[in-house]
């Protein structure tokens, strides 16, 4: 039976060295107990990008072509040391990247990642090459705005160097954390784990020529907004908010962040997100649900540009949903987003 294990094992191959993960000593052991199996693997770098992958693709093809179920499948991994972290001028595949903007939040739950897909296939539809990092590690929503959710990225070297392909939704370039777990799986990883994983997916990820990167930031600040600046030069921050006072009062250390001594990022603007809803039947009608103007009156009293305000609409909800961004399906909304990216890119110049 282990050899059969082994014979199976040897037909996965790893993305970045072409090799089966048997011939190249990542399987460093195969347990068989009380009708149970355990794969230890080895990787020659910490934190292997393709780690995750890999044992999905054990756990598929073992349970695929043996008498075991998943759940009696373990798939253990052992990791070098990380390496000392790189000079400032390591490789990286960044240089072909136009303007970075960075979109935050005060606070979870404001629609922060909606916003960023739709402007990106706004500023797409502008005529711009755009790209999505999606940077929120423990909660990473862009392969399911863009119904990219079964991608699983590959490996190409280039000039020496390997790169993760990133995955191209509707002519957009995305890379997410997301790609490379499942959607069930906890994400228990320390700031130092998440940031390491980030900057992979910044410095690998083979970008091209990008107009704009867009960067979906978690929720609040912290380590991971940190390691962001640190890693790439921000040319703008947008600020997403609902108009309660509860999520604009988390506004102000968004704001308060990116205008912090050596940081000192333009923040070109404030979205407020969910600003009134408007049924069908009632077109001219409109209803505050979470307040009316929160958003535009920071903006206003804290000198910042405020960019405009997005209804809630079904078919955001909807496009959310179902894998394709409502701007670019639904007049009004593209038309909402539209006005917001004409500000932003106007800012962003500005800015420069």
């Amino acid at each position: 039976m282990e050899q059969k294990i082994k014979k199976l094992l040897s037909t996965i191959v790893h993305p970045e060295s072409g090799r089966n993960i048997l011939e190249s000593g990542i399987v460093e052991r195969v347990d068989l107990q009380e009708g149970k199996i355990a794969v230890t693997l080895r990787f020659d770098k910490a934190r292997d990008p393709f780690a995750l992958k890999i044992k999905h693709q054990i756990q598929e093809i073992l349970a695929k072509e043996l008498p075991f179920d998943k759940e009696r499948i373990t798939v253990f991994f052992k990791e070098a040391a990380p390496h000392a972290q790189q000079p400032a001028g390591r490789r990286t595949q960044t240089g072909g990247i136009g303007k970075i903007l960075a979109v935050a939040s005060g606070k979870g739950g404001v629609g922060k990642s909606t916003v960023t897909a739709n402007l990106a296939l706004i500023l797409r539809n502008m005529g711009y090459r755009v790209g999505i990092l999606d940077a929120d590690i423990y909660g990473p929503s862009q392969p399911k705005m863009f119904g990219v959710e079964d991608y699983l990225p590959e490996a190409e070297r280039i000039d020496g160097e390997d790169c993760i392909l990133p995955a191209d939704a509707m002519d957009i370039k995305l890379m997410s954390i997301g790609f490379f777990i499942k959607p069930s799986d906890a994400l228990i990883w320390r700031d130092a784990m998440a940031t390491n994983a980030l900057r992979q997916m910044i410095h690998q990820t083979k970008w091209g020529g990008l107009d704009f990167l867009l960067i979906d930031l978690p929720p609040g600040t912290g380590g991971v907004h940190l390691a962001v600046i640190s890693e790439l030069k921000i040319t703008g921050a947008v600020i997403v908010s609902t108009p309660q006072q509860v999520a604009v009062a988390d506004v102000r250390r968004g704001v308060e962040m990116f205008r912090a001594e050596k940081i000192e990022i333009p923040v070109v603007g404030i979205i407020e997100n969910m600003a009134w809803f408007t049924p069908k039947e009632l077109p001219e009608n409109r209803y505050y649900l979470f307040g009316r103007g929160g958003a535009r009156a920071f903006a206003e009293k804290n000198d910042v540009p405020f960019l405009g305000e997005i209804p809630i609409v079904q078919s955001v909800m909807d496009g959310s949903e179902e894998g394709r961004p409502a701007a670019g399906t639904d007049p009004m909304v593209e038309s909402c987003y539209r006005s917001i990216a004409e500000k932003i890119v106007e800012n962003m110049t500005k800015s420069c």
